[in-house]
């Protein structure tokens, strides 16, 4: 449905955990902010398709149709901004109680518990990283390579998927290479995508780690993390965005 049709519909301008500074100064998205319309029995008629669960596109068209800002699609947004569309639209579309099954961190047991998703903050940025243009540079530990990369998008993880799952028809794991060749963009100075993809494959583990750490420690996101009592203790868990989050039971 083009967007100037969408417009009879009540929407709500919502902001981003990036707060805009990873997207092009000329992109919509630099304001930091994102018009999204509430869920209606169309929005519904897209989680229930079986042929869009089985490409796993289902969340990415279900945002698609819900996002009303002009220019602006799932695609655009970095994973972290993407994540925080989707408690959003959940929450306009059912309200922030989400009433799930939890495991435990320590026992492995499984409880269940109601989260107040709009309890749920942003991460922090730290201030000593520059998120203008996604780019970031790093030296690794071990090896003293000078990289630079990006936050991935949902375009990127598409890509990534359809890739993992070609490679593992073949009987492979490409998992942790094809991510690192997304996100690096340039190696010593080199953007050369045959010096990227040597080495994604090559990177030695303590470098993989501290990679991966930083790429955490930076990434904007929501803080799906809430503590729950257990027997008179606070334990910290996971929310897990289950079938049930766009879908709550009709039934208690």
């Amino acid at each position: 449905m083009p967007k100037e049709q969408q417009n009879k519909f009540p929407s709500e301008v919502i902001d981003l955990p990036s707060k805009g500074k990873v997207y092009p100064k000329d992109s919509s998205l630099a304001s930091g902010k994102l018009e999204i319309k509430y869920m209606t029995a169309r929005e519904e008629d897209i989680l229930t398709s079986q042929n869009l669960i089985k490409k796993g596109v289902v969340i990415d068209r279900l945002l698609d149709s819900l996002i009303m800002t002009e220019g602006v699609n799932s695609g655009d947004l970095i994973v972290g901004d993407k994540n925080a569309v989707m408690v959003a639209a959940r929450i306009l579309a059912y309200g922030p109680e989400y009433n799930v099954e939890v495991t435990l961190p320590n026992s492995g047991e499984k409880v269940t518990r109601n989260f107040n998703l709009a309890d749920c903050p942003f991460k922090k940025l730290p201030n000593d990283v520059d998120y203008s243009n996604n780019e970031f540079e790093i030296t690794l530990p071990a090896s003293k390579t000078k990289i630079t990369f990006k936050l991935l998008n949902g375009v990127d993880e598409l890509n990534i998927a359809k890739e993992i799952k070609a490679s593992q028809k073949l009987g492979t794991s490409t998992e942790m290479t094809t991510r690192f060749r997304y996100l690096i963009t340039s190696v010593n100075g080199k953007k050369d995508q045959s010096v990227i993809s040597n080495f994604a494959s090559d990177i030695l583990s303590r470098d993989s780690l501290f990679l991966r750490q930083e790429i955490n420690r930076i990434s904007p996101d929501i803080e799906l993390l809430q503590e729950i009592d257990v027997g008179g203790e606070m334990v910290e868990v996971d929310i897990p965005l289950t079938i049930d989050f766009f879908w709550p039971k009709t039934t208690s």
